[in-house]
């Protein structure tokens, strides 16, 4: 069975090579353009992964800053979702007939997934 992290790079590295591949092409109509962005922000997952990896291996990583590094990015994901997905998702959906409903069903998902694979841990 795959470890989760790597379920998750089979699926996601198509995907966003097309999330940002295509709308390059459109834009300037170019193959070449959008094939070298694609590749470009394709790197950046495995480099950071590389230099995360060094960092372990050098034993400088603590658990609190573990604690911050994870902090940070829980927030800067907030960020993005709330300033950017949920407007966009209202902008497409100005009666709000689904938006809120697609957020909060697939913030269950979440937790519930969470919850079946055993991978939250409540805490005293």
């Amino acid at each position: 069975m795959l470890p989760l992290g790597k379920l998750y790079e089979l699926t996601a590295c198509p995907a966003e090579g097309i999330a940002v591949g295509v709308p390059i092409f459109f834009a300037t109509g170019s193959r070449w353009k959008a094939i070298g962005w694609a590749a470009v922000t394709g790197i950046a997952e495995p480099l950071g992964a590389l230099i995360g990896l060094a960092i372990q291996m050098s034993g400088q990583l603590n658990p609190l800053a573990m604690g911050i590094i994870m902090s940070l990015v829980a927030g800067i994901m907030t960020g993005v979702a709330f300033r950017e997905l949920v407007p966009r998702a209202l902008h497409y959906d100005p009666s709000n007939k689904y938006a809120t409903t697609g957020m909060f069903a697939g913030m269950g998902i979440m937790a519930g997934s969470l919850v079946l694979l055993g991978l939250w841990e409540p805490t005293n």
